[in-house]
């Protein structure tokens, strides 16, 4: 049997949650639903994950974050990106780029 594996790729949660936070700010399941919903479900990401990775990016500077109610009327926390945070974005993105290239290039190699 095959299975495929839906994990975020290791070194990609934190580009990931800043895409997602550009187009919006959320609280941490809706960025975990975004991040599904984009990939396509490709990508799941683990709540203990994504809590962790939230807390470093803003621990960073790269998020702001505050409390709100919820559409459900639960308080929840918001996040959203810090002007440090859209220039950290433009880096990892052009970083995951070049890397997808490569690998590209790789891919495409012939003995």
């Amino acid at each position: 049997m095959n299975q495929t594996n839906t994990d975020v790729i290791q070194g990609t949660l934190d580009l990931l949650i800043l895409k997602s936070l550009s187009l919006q700010p959320m609280h941490g399941y809706g960025t975990a639903r975004r991040i599904e919903q984009i990939s396509r479900g490709v990508f799941k990401v683990n709540p203990g994950s994504l809590l962790t990775a939230l807390k470093r990016l803003e621990r960073a500077g790269w998020l702001d974050a505050e409390w709100r109610q919820t559409e459900n009327s639960r308080r929840a926390k918001f996040y959203g990106l810090t002007r440090a945070g859209r220039k950290q974005l433009e880096v990892e993105t052009a970083d995951w780029t070049r890397r997808v290239s490569a690998v590209a290039r790789l891919l495409k190699a012939e003995g």
